[in-house]
């Protein structure tokens, strides 16, 4: 399905082309179920929450109007308490107002995002509070599947990017630019892989592990987060 983004990649970009080997075939998936009014107000849901969490909380929100997404005008005449009753803090509630109130009077032109390009969806889309330019590039990646989207703030995508480069530090958003003009135009499905790369064994970790002996004071070093929970972004 994506072969001609694949072989584009694998041309520019050796770096990328040996990643692609190891990361396997492209799965990458849009969800087109629901309307986008449901896909950005699921979003606001799971916003800084476990995949877990989130998911129970939008499964009450969800039964509150017969396990479905309300309408705006069924949003907008529910009262805050009863948001709060299954798990919405009050700040998501009022973002979730003002994604039913900007839906309702039209400054979001929901039923008709697509027909906008790239950067005017993220002008819409981060009109509504709560919702950021990563948020947005989430959902033209997996709601609309453009093909062109490298979301220059994800952790993920940098420290992806990092690895497979040998980079010192990651990368800024200026020098993803640079990587952007050798994938474009398959930048979302580059991104993709990028993801999916961070789920790969080390190098170090596939060789027989050696019993080191220990030196006093040294430290472990920590883990660090590199991915940011989307309910847009879905594993092969």
């Amino acid at each position: 399905m994506h072969r001609s983004a694949v072989r584009h990649l694998k041309r520019s970009d050796p770096r990328l082309a040996a990643l692609i080997e190891r990361v396997g075939p492209c799965r990458f998936e849009t969800r087109s179920e629901g309307t986008h009014f449901d896909a950005v107000a699921r979003a606001i849901v799971y916003q800084q929450l476990s995949t877990k969490a989130a998911s129970t909380i939008l499964s009450r929100f969800h039964a509150l109007y017969g396990a479905r997404t309300p309408t705006p005008d069924e949003l907008l005449s529910t009262p805050p308490e009863t948001l709060r009753s299954v798990g919405l803090s009050r700040q998501k509630s009022a973002y979730l107002y003002d994604l039913a109130g900007r839906t309702k009077s039209g400054a979001l032109p929901m039923d008709t995002l697509q027909d906008l390009d790239d950067t005017e969806i993220i002008a819409a889309l981060t009109g509504v509070k709560g919702v950021g330019r990563w948020t947005a590039q989430m959902f033209l990646m997996f709601r609309l599947g453009r093909p062109d989207v490298l979301p220059e703030l994800d952790l993920g995508v940098r420290k992806a990017i990092q690895l497979a480069y040998m980079m010192r530090k990651m990368p800024t958003p200026r020098q993803l630019a640079i990587f952007a003009a050798r994938w474009r135009p398959h930048c979302t499905i580059a991104s993709w892989y990028l993801w999916r790369s961070l789920d790969l064994p080390k190098a170090e970790e596939t060789k027989p592990s050696v019993k080191r002996p220990a030196v006093k004071g040294q430290r472990k070093p920590m883990r660090t987060a590199t991915k940011r929970n989307s309910q847009f972004i879905r594993n092969p």
